[in-house]
């Protein structure tokens, strides 16, 4: 999956050419041709590098066009090699196209909420460094964990539980954080840094 931004059709060539199956965003200002409508309202269509005016080696794609109910009235547009809608219905991809975005929540959960702003990792080793992306990520998994059965357990989607206030729930309930500083193949654990 790719957003808007990161599309071509050299890109998209190459990509395809892999034997995975591709669905990403494109801009309005692309012209698709509707060769075939689909019931499912998506349509074939063919997509050719920007200097092939004469399209002589088109990739066939297939488009989904929607607005999302109770959204901002965005206009979306995906392309997608998988042209048979029955292997895989429009609405079905661009649900999974929304839920590409989950990652980028995990990433900005990670960094911004769980880390900080002011976010340094400590050790000046690589094995120290390695430890502390563990210990973050061991962090998150273990936060998620809880949001997903707390969910699983109310019957709600996980993605309605807040991280930040499950986040900031379990640093209240924390008493104590440890103060462990990471080893020193020389020296070994460093001083305590209040």
């Amino acid at each position: 999956m790719a957003d808007r931004g990161i599309t071509g059709f050299e890109l998209w060539r190459a990509s395809s050419g892999t034997g995975a199956d591709l669905l990403w965003r494109v801009r309005k200002n692309i012209v698709l041709p509707v060769l075939e409508q689909f019931g499912d309202g998506s349509y074939l269509s063919r997509i050719a590098a920007a200097d092939d005016r004469a399209h002589r080696d088109p990739a066939p794609v297939r488009v989904i066009e929607y607005t999302l109910d109770g959204g901002d009235g965005t206009d979306y547009r995906l392309i997608t090699t998988v042209c048979d809608p029955d292997q895989a219905p429009a609405a079905e991809l661009a649900a999974l196209y929304h839920q590409r975005w989950e990652i980028e929540n995990t990433l900005d959960e990670i960094k911004t909420h769980q880390g900080g702003r002011q976010l340094v990792l400590r050790s000046q080793y690589s094995d120290g460094v390695e430890q502390e992306i563990y210990g973050f990520l061991l962090v998150h998994h273990a936060l998620r964990d809880v949001i997903h059965d707390t969910a699983h357990q109310a019957g709600l989607d996980p993605d309605r539980i807040s991280f930040t206030r499950t986040l900031n729930a379990a640093r209240r309930h924390v008493t104590d954080q440890a103060a462990l500083s990471p080893l020193t193949a020389e020296t070994g654990p460093l001083p305590h840094q209040p």
